[in-house]
């Protein structure tokens, strides 16, 4: 897929994870602006998917393995500030990280992710595998609190 297909395949992946929650009952908008900062300095951030009722902020994400089985090391900065925001977003809100599961010689790119820098993953942050095979997805991952 090219590089000008990430648009369509990124809102491709967010339909998917808004129809999968949406079929658990969580009803949730798409580009859910709140404010986030640190140091009492706030400026609105738009997440992919979320609601105040109940307090919900969703990031996905539809990466996979680059085509050798590298890591791909751009994309996982990319997951990187998602990281960032959700530390800077209020407290009170659920705060969710959904990838695409992608896997290579036996390990998710979520797993390897988690392995290289769970240092940076908030307290309270979930991480959730979406299996398109299945329609399904899983926590593999729930941040320290």
């Amino acid at each position: 897929m090219a590089n000008r297909d990430n648009p369509y395949k990124g809102r491709r992946f967010e339909d998917a994870a808004r129809n999968y929650f949406n079929q658990r009952g969580l009803r949730l908008e798409r580009i859910f602006p709140i404010d986030v900062g640190v140091n009492n300095i706030r400026k609105p951030h738009r997440f992919d998917l979320g609601s105040s009722r109940p307090p919900i902020l969703v990031e996905c994400k539809a990466h996979t393995w680059t085509a050798g089985g590298n890591a791909p090391s751009a994309k996982l900065s990319v997951w990187n500030e998602a990281m960032y925001y959700f530390h800077a977003a209020p407290s009170e809100y659920r705060k969710i990280f959904f990838v695409l599961k992608s896997v290579r010689t036996g390990i998710t790119l979520a797993e390897h992710y988690i392995g290289r820098f769970e240092h940076l993953i908030p307290e309270g942050v979930e991480i959730w595998e979406f299996d398109p095979n299945t329609d399904d997805a899983a926590c593999i991952y729930e941040g320290k609190t």
